[in-house]
C-alpha cells in the first residue's frame, strides 16, 4: 500500500556545493514545507561560506532533457527558477514554462550573497524580455532590481516603482525584497503587488549574518505554497514566515557567512 502523493514541486537551478542555497536549499525548503522536490540542474558551482570559486553551466540539451524528464512522466504543480548562468540557458528555460501548465516563481538570481557574479550580462535582455512574462511571481532583491531596471532602490516608495518596473516586463505578480534597505524600525520589508492589489510584509530584523540561501529559499517556499494550491499572497505570506525564522536559527558554518536552517521547525527553536 502506498502513501498519498505530496503536492510536486520543481526547480530549475544551479548547484552548491556548500548545501546553502541552490538547488541544495530548494529541497530542503520544499521537503520542510511539506512537497515533493525535484529538480532541473543548470550549472553546477563549487562554493562554500567564502564564496564562489569556480561556475560551469550545463549546455541546454542536458536542462530540456532533465525537465522533460519529470514533466512529462511525474508531471509539476508550480516550477521555481534560479540560477540560469547564460542568455541561452535563459532562452531555454523561458521556452519550458511556456509550455508547462503550472504556476512559475521566477527567482532572477543575478549575484551571490558573496558578490560573485552567476549571471551574465548578456542575459539580462533574455531575462526582461523572455523569462519574466512566464513568471507567475517574479522575486528579486534589491541588486537584481538595479541589474534589471535600472532603479536603485533606497525607500518604500523606490519599492513601488521597482515592482512597476518588473511587471512592466510581464510578470503577474512582483515580490520586491526589501532585505538590503537600511531597516526601518528594525523590520525587513517585502512589497508584494500585481499592479492592483499590494501587500507590505513586514519581519522583525534578526541579527544574525548566516543569511546564505535566504533568496533561494524564499522563492522555493513560495512554490511550494502555490503547488500546495494557495493563492499568491497566501504562498508568499507563509513563504515570508518560513524563511524569517530560517535567518533567525540561521548557524555558522566554515570561516565565511553560514546558510538559514531549513529544518528550523522541527528543531522547534528560531534562535541560536
Amino acid at each position: 500500500m502506498s502513501g498519498p502523493v505530496p503536492p510536486l514541486c520543481l526547480t530549475v537551478a544551479g548547484s552548491d556545493s556548500g548545501g546553502g542555497a541552490g538547488i541544495q536549499a530548494d529541497l530542503k525548503a520544499m521537503l520542510a514545507l511539506g512537497v515533493h522536490g525535484m529538480s532541473v540542474l543548470t550549472a553546477v558551482t563549487a562554493q562554500n561560506s567564502l564564496g564562489v570559486h569556480g561556475a560551469w553551466e550545463l549546455p541546454p540539451e542536458a536542462v530540456t532533457a532533465q525537465y522533460r524528464a519529470v514533466v512529462d512522466d511525474i508531471g509539476v504543480a508550480a516550477v521555481k527558477t534560479g540560477m540560469l548562468a547564460s542568455a541561452v540557458l535563459v532562452e531555454t528555460v523561458a521556452e519550458l514554462l511556456a509550455g508547462t501548465d503550472a504556476p512559475a516563481v521566477v527567482d532572477p538570481v543575478g549575484v551571490s550573497k558573496h558578490g560573485d557574479a552567476l549571471l551574465a550580462a548578456s542575459a539580462l535582455d533574455a531575462v526582461r524580455e523572455e523569462l519574466l512574462p512566464r513568471a507567475t511571481v517574479a522575486t528579486p532583491n534589491l541588486d537584481e532590481v538595479a541589474q534589471l531596471t535600472g532603479i536603485v532602490v533606497e525607500d518604500e516608495d523606490g519599492m513601488r516603482r521597482a515592482a512597476d518596473a518588473i511587471l512592466g516586463h510581464g510578470a503577474r505578480w512582483a515580490l520586491i525584497k526589501g532585505g538590503h534597505l537600511a531597516a526601518h524600525g528594525g523590520e525587513a520589508v517585502d512589497l508584494l503587488t500585481d499592479g492592483t492589489e499590494e501587500h507590505w510584509l513586514r519581519a522583525p530584523r534578526h541579527d544574525n549574518r548566516h543569511t546564505h540561501g535566504t533568496g533561494c529559499t524564499l522563492a522555493s517556499a513560495v512554490a511550494a505554497g502555490l503547488a500546495k494550491g494557495r493563492t499568491v499572497p497566501e504562498a508568499v505570506t507563509e513563504a515570508k514566515a518560513y524563511v524569517t525564522g530560517a535567518i533567525a536559527a540561521g548557524f555558522a558554518l566554515g570561516a565565511g557567512i553560514g546558510p538559514v536552517d531549513h529544518a528550523w521547525r522541527w528543531k522547534g527553536t528560531t534562535t541560536r
